[in-house]
């Protein structure tokens, strides 16, 4: 049923979260520090529900095709919004355009003087242009690709069914268990882009990603610090990325672009304000200004759009998803 044997993980990530979601809505008068232990163990794991989505919009998860859109309405519980909305944000903006005006997530939106305030509210920041932007692109797509529409709408009343469900069932439990590990998860994987760009040269090969190449997190996180590979290989599955960065981005980009500690970079560039060019220079960020436009034809962007991309199972189709170049016209 799997494409990749890994996926074993992510999977028992997300039943981990379901399983803490139903025990916290069925326990009833237990010690606060059990309802404190579900709540941190929700936030992680809808987290990792988030990071599961942006895996699956590039590599899907099943070799059935009716499995993967299940699997993205399974996943739009975990992250709290439709998995389908990953898309135009993420693989059409930010990979083809990145850095630039059309990238929605640019990080030089973010422009406090004191960093950990950009680390803070990047998220609130980006929000507006991303919402606008992926409303824009479902819009356009009702007409030009009523199937990937159809699959996006499908996603979103699930989510709102279990949403008003959960609500009506207990408010309070609802508001904690449910609403706040999802903005965490929201908040979470936008502001990774803030870590793995900022400062870096997206006019260049190599140097356009900040890596953060320790295993333990890269365990939590299925491979996600292995970031530049990612653009240069967006179809690659996960498991394969550690070997291909190694093989094929290492021996190229700055040293400083391979961070062993996820924490030591947090504390260097947020807590002790160090907002730096990679190479140590300093940052000046470019003269910020509105979007540009960048919605673009799906026929054009075929291989970019979730579970209605691909036959996962046309080997040599995949193969193409997996070494497409990072940056594709789509204009």
């Amino acid at each position: 049923m799997l494409r990749y044997r890994a996926d074993l993980r992510p999977l028992a990530f997300n039943a981990l979260y379901f399983g803490m979601l139903a025990t916290a809505f069925l326990l009833k008068d237990v010690h606060l520090a059990v309802y404190v232990a579900l709540f941190l163990g929700l936030c992680v794991t809808a987290f990792q529900g988030a990071v599961q989505t942006h895996n699956a919009v590039h590599s899907p998860v099943f070799k059935s095709k009716p499995l993967n859109k299940i699997y993205q309405v399974v996943l739009t519980m975990t992250y709290g919004h439709p998995v389908s909305a990953y898309v135009p944000g993420h693989n059409l903006s930010h990979h083809k355009y990145t850095q630039t005006r059309k990238d929605v997530m640019r990080t030089s939106r973010a422009r406090f003087r004191w960093n950990l305030l950009n680390g803070l509210f990047f998220f609130f920041l980006t929000l507006p242009n991303i919402t606008r932007a992926d409303s824009t692109y479902t819009k356009v797509m009702r007409t030009r690709h009523p199937r990937w529409f159809r699959q996006a709408m499908m996603e979103l009343a699930a989510l709102w069914i279990v949403q008003l469900s959960l609500f009506a069932l207990d408010w309070r439990k609802a508001l904690v268990f449910w609403f706040v590990p999802h903005i965490y998860a929201a908040w979470g994987i936008v502001t990774m882009n803030l870590l793995q760009h900022d400062g870096c040269d997206e006019t260049t090969e190599y140097n356009h990603s900040r890596n953060f190449v320790g295993g333990l997190v890269n365990w939590f996180v299925m491979n996600n610090g292995f970031h530049t590979v990612h653009h240069h290989k967006p179809g690659l599955h996960w498991s394969l990325t550690p070997e291909a960065h190694a093989r094929d981005i290492a021996p190229h980009i700055h040293p400083n672009l391979d961070q062993k500690s996820l924490l030591s970079f947090i504390v260097y560039t947020f807590l002790l304000n160090h907002r730096e060019r990679f190479d140590g220079g300093v940052l000046v960020l470019p003269e910020e200004g509105p979007d540009e436009e960048w919605i673009p034809d799906p026929k054009v962007t075929a291989l970019d759009l979730g579970v209605e991309s691909i036959d996962v199972g046309n080997d040599q189709l995949a193969d193409y998803v997996a070494h497409r170049p990072q940056h594709v016209e789509a204009n």
